[in-house]
């Protein structure tokens, strides 16, 4: 499972890159995905795995498996995370479905909070 990490990783250095490059609603999207595939890898490193039959995550699965089992219950992770992936999800539908432009500032938001995510999640 430490794809999911690598994963997260290269979905970082692309966010990186699309801010650079003025980029902001693709930066937004590999911001969300970092996050979502870090913390696929920090369940699956607890021995969390999703349930249902298809056994893959589903976002809200996701997030509210990781905020219950790793912040909350295990407290293996710090309560600053809880709604990292909530807040990067909804600047990701905006970039993704909406009538909308993410911004220099929410793109920059975002990836300073991926940054400190993967950095925790990563240790």
């Amino acid at each position: 499972m430490d794809v999911y990490r690598d994963k997260a990783g290269e979905s970082l250095a692309g966010a990186a890159s699309e801010f650079a490059n003025g980029r902001y609603n693709n930066c937004a999207n590999r911001c969300y995905y970092s996050c979502f595939q870090a913390a696929v890898y920090a369940l699956h490193v607890a021995g969390i795995v999703p349930s249902g039959r298809r056994a893959v995550w589903g976002h809200d699965q996701l997030q509210s498996t990781f905020a219950r089992e790793l912040i909350q219950r295990r407290k293996a992770y710090p309560s600053s995370l809880r709604d990292v992936l909530p807040r990067l999800y909804l600047v990701r539908e905006a970039a993704d479905y909406k009538r909308e432009l993410v911004s220099e500032v929410q793109a920059g938001r975002a990836l300073q909070r991926t940054r400190a995510f993967l950095q925790v999640i990563q240790g």
